[in-house]
C-alpha cells in the first residue's frame, strides 16, 4: 500500500517532519543540520501557524501542515453567513462563555491555566524578575506580586506560541512585534498596572536592559529562557484545550493551528495563500488531519455545510433542544448537559454521525468524547476536579436521545437533516483531498484516511485501522482495466458512502502527481471561474515547460443541489465555465474518469464548461494526454 499510494497511511503528524529532513539530507541542502535545528522545526510545524508567520531564515522545509488544513477548510465555509451562525450560537446557548469574543476567551483560558496548572513556574519566573529589578534603581521598587502578576498578563495576551529570542543573537523583527503586541495587550487589559513595570518586562524580553557581567548576560538568557518555554504550553492548554472546547460557533473551525473568528475565505483569497506557499514553502507538508486534529478531515467536512444552511440548522438545533429537554438531569442546580454543551454535542453528532447503523460502541465512542470535552472546557468539571455526578448526568442525556426507543422523536429529526448534510459532506471531502493532493505543498495522510475519516480527538482517532481492508480495496481498484475508468467512477460514485472513492481519487491523483512531478513542483496558476456558479468551483492549473495539469473541485454545494438527492454532476451547472491561459493545451484527459475534454475556443479566453468537468465525477484532474 505504501508503494501504491507513495505515503506511509499510518504515518503521525508528530514524526511527519521526517520526511522534509530525510529529503533535504539526501539532497544536500541541509547536511549541516542540527538537533537544536531539528527540534526548532517540530515546534515551529506544530505550533507557530496559530497565530504567526514561519520566519523565513529558518533552516526548515516549511511546517508540518496545520496552517493548510486551516486555510483548504476555510475555503468549504460559507464567509457570507458568519453573523448568521453567532446568532444561532448564541441563541441556542445563552451562555455568558459563549458570548465572550474568542479573544477574550482565550486570554481567560490561559489565566485559568496559569494560575490552576502552572502557579510554580510562574512564580519561579517572578522571582528571577525580581533578581533584575533588585539590581536596577530604577526598577527596584515593584513587589515580587506586582512582577508576578504583571508577567502573567503579559503570557495571557501573547499573540502567538513563543518567541525565539537567544542571548548570541539580535532580537528578530517577528519576535518583536509578538512582543510588542502581547505588551500593548496586557496594558490595555490591567491599566491599574503602572506602565513602567510593563515597560521593564518588555525592555528585558527585547535584551534592552544592560547587562555588565557574564553572570548577569547568563541571568538574562535564563529568564528569557524561561519565559518562551512557559508561553509554549500556557497556549495550548489554554487555547487547544479550554478555549476551542468552549467557543462552540463552528467546530469545524476549532483545530490546532487555526483561528475560529476566521469564518471562511474566498477563492481569491486561497489561491493567494497557495502561490505564496509555492514560491516560499514548496515542501512544507499539506495534511488535513493528523494525531492532534480536534476532529478527522471528513467530520470537518460535514459540519462546514452548517455554514452553508443557517436557517434549516437554526429550526434543527432548536427542535431537538426542545424534544431533548425532558432528558437533562439537575445537578447541584445545573442542568446536565448545560446549553453550550448541548450545542457542541448535536454538531458533533451531525458531523460524526456513521454511514452504517449507529452501534453501542458508537454511542460509547461519543459519550468518552463528551466526557472529554467536559473536562477540557472547564465550565462544570474538570481534570484536576471532576465532577463524576454532572459528566455521567450527561453521558446519560448521550445515551438517552441516542437509544431508538427513547430517543426516537429526536432520532426521526435527526436522521434526515444530517443524511443531507452528510451527502453534502462526501463532496466537501473529496475536494479537500485533491486540492490537498495538487496544491503546492507535500501531501500528508494520517492513519486510515484513505477512507472516510469520521473520528474525534485522540484517543478517538487512536483507534486500530483496518490495513488488511485497505489493501484489498486498493488491489481492486488498481486492478481495474484503464478502458473501464469511466464505469468504475460511475460505481463508486453511487456507492461513495463506503468510501472506495475517496480511495480511488487519493490513489490516481497520487500517481498523476509522481508522472507529473516537474509541473507539481511548477508553478501555481489561479483558474477564473465564470458564470452563475463561479463562487462554487475553484480551479487551479500546475505547470512547468510542457508539462500541464488543471485541478477543479466543487465548493459551497447547498445552493447547487439544495436537497442533495443527486451529486452535483452535468447540467445543475448550468453555464459555469473554468477559463485557461493562452498556453494551456487543447485537450485534455481525466486521470478519474479517462474522458477526454477539449477546450473550447470559440471566444477568449479558452475555457471548459463545468458540467463538462463534472460530468461523470464531481472532482477533476486533468492532464494532456
Amino acid at each position: 500500500m505504501v508503494n501504491e499510494l507513495g505515503y506511509v497511511a499510518g504515518m503521525v503528524t508528530v514524526a511527519s517532519f521526517l520526511p522534509q529532513v530525510v529529503r533535504a539530507w539526501r539532497t544536500r541542502q541541509t547536511r549541516d543540520l542540527s538537533l537544536a535545528s531539528l527540534a526548532l522545526l517540530i515546534t515551529a510545524g506544530s505550533m507557530w501557524i496559530l497565530y504567526g508567520a514561519l520566519s523565513r531564515d529558518w533552516p526548515v522545509a516549511g511546517t508540518t501542515g496545520y496552517e493548510f488544513a486551516a486555510v483548504v477548510n476555510n475555503l468549504f465555509v460559507d464567509r457570507r453567513n458568519a453573523r448568521a451562525l453567532e446568532d444561532v450560537s448564541t441563541r441556542f446557548s445563552r451562555d455568558r462563555r459563549e458570548r465572550l469574543s474568542f479573544a477574550d476567551l482565550a486570554y481567560r483560558s490561559k489565566k485559568q491555566v496559569m494560575h490552576e496548572t502552572m502557579s510554580g513556574d510562574i512564580n519561579l519566573l517572578g522571582h528571577q524578575l525580581n533578581l533584575f529589578s533588585e539590581r536596577n534603581r530604577h526598577f527596584r521598587d515593584f513587589t515580587l506580586y506586582n512582577l508576578i502578576s504583571t508577567i502573567k498578563e503579559v503570557i495571557a495576551c501573547f499573540p502567538v506560541y513563543r518567541t525565539y529570542v537567544t542571548e548570541d543573537e539580535p532580537v528578530s523583527e517577528h519576535d518583536k512585534r509578538y512582543i510588542a503586541e502581547a505588551l500593548r495587550g496586557a496594558k490595555r487589559r490591567a491599566p491599574g498596572v503602572p506602565s513602567l513595570v510593563f515597560d521593564f518586562i518588555e525592555r528585558l524580553l527585547l535584551k534592552q536592559t544592560p547587562v555588565w557581567t557574564a553572570e548577569e548576560s547568563a541571568d538574562r538568557a535564563r529568564f528569557t529562557g524561561k519565559f518562551q518555554q512557559i508561553t509554549s504550553p500556557v497556549a495550548a492548554k489554554g487555547i487547544e484545550d479550554t478555549a476551542l472546547y468552549a467557543y462552540n460557533r463552528l467546530l469545524s473551525l476549532n483545530e490546532v493551528g487555526a483561528d475560529p473568528t476566521c469564518f471562511g475565505l474566498d477563492p481569491s483569497a486561497v489561491h493567494a495563500w497557495l502561490g505564496e506557499r509555492q514560491r516560499q514553502w514548496p515542501f512544507a507538508l499539506s495534511a488535513t488531519s493528523t494525531h492532534d486534529t480536534k476532529r478527522g478531515e471528513d467530520v470537518r467536512a460535514r459540519i462546514n455545510v452548517l455554514s452553508e444552511i443557517p436557517d434549516a440548522w437554526k429550526a434543527a438545533a432548536l427542535k431537538w433542544r426542545t424534544l431533548n429537554r425532558r432528558f437533562k438531569t439537575d445537578v447541584g442546580g445545573s442542568l446536565a448537559p448545560d446549553p453550550n454543551e448541548e450545542y457542541l454535542l448535536y454538531q458533533t453528532l451531525v458531523g460524526v454521525w456513521p454511514f452504517d447503523p449507529v452501534t453501542s460502541e458508537f454511542v460509547d465512542r461519543i459519550c468518552a468524547y463528551m466526557t472529554k470535552a467536559l473536562r477540557e472546557s472547564k465550565a462544570h468539571t474538570s481534570w484536576l476536579s471532576p465532577d463524576e455526578q454532572y459528566e455521567e448526568a450527561v453521558r446519560r442525556f448521550v445515551r438517552t436521545i441516542l437509544d431508538p426507543r427513547r430517543g426516537a422523536p429526536f432520532l426521526d429529526a435527526f436522521v434526515p437533516f444530517q443524511s443531507r448534510v452528510a451527502e453534502l459532506g462526501i463532496y466537501n471531502g473529496l475536494a479537500q483531498l485533491l486540492v490537498k493532493i495538487a496544491a503546492p505543498g507535500i501531501p500528508d495522510f494520517y492513519q486510515g484516511t484513505e477512507l472516510w475519516d469520521l473520528n474525534l480527538v485522540d484517543p478517538d482517532n487512536r483507534r486500530p485501522v483496518d490495513y488488511v481492508r485497505r489493501r484489498e480495496i486498493l488491489e481492486a481498484l488498481t486492478c481495474r482495466r484503464e478502458a473501464d475508468d469511466g464505469t468504475m467512477a460511475a460505481e463508486l460514485l453511487a456507492s461513495r458512502k463506503d468510501g472506495r472513492i475517496k480511495m480511488f481519487v487519493t490513489a490516481r491523483a497520487l500517481a498523476a502527481r509522481q508522472q507529473l512531478r516537474n509541473a507539481f513542483n511548477g508553478e501555481y496558476v489561479p483558474l477564473h471561474t465564470a458564470g452563475e456558479r463561479a463562487g462554487s468551483v475553484f480551479a487551479f492549473a500546475r505547470r512547468h515547460g510542457s508539462e500541464y495539469t488543471v485541478t477543479c473541485v466543487p465548493r459551497l454545494l447547498a445552493s447547487v443541489i439544495p436537497d442533495a438527492a443527486a451529486p452535483p454532476l452535468g447540467d445543475v451547472w448550468l453555464d459555469t465555465r473554468v477559463d485557461l491561459p493562452g498556453d494551456a493545451p487543447t485537450v485534455f484527459r481525466d486521470v478519474f474518469t479517462g474522458a477526454t475534454i477539449e477546450l473550447e475556443r470559440e471566444s477568449a479566453p479558452a475555457s471548459i464548461t463545468v458540467a463538462t468537468l463534472f460530468e461523470q465525477l464531481p472532482v477533476a484532474m486533468l492532464v494532456a494526454p
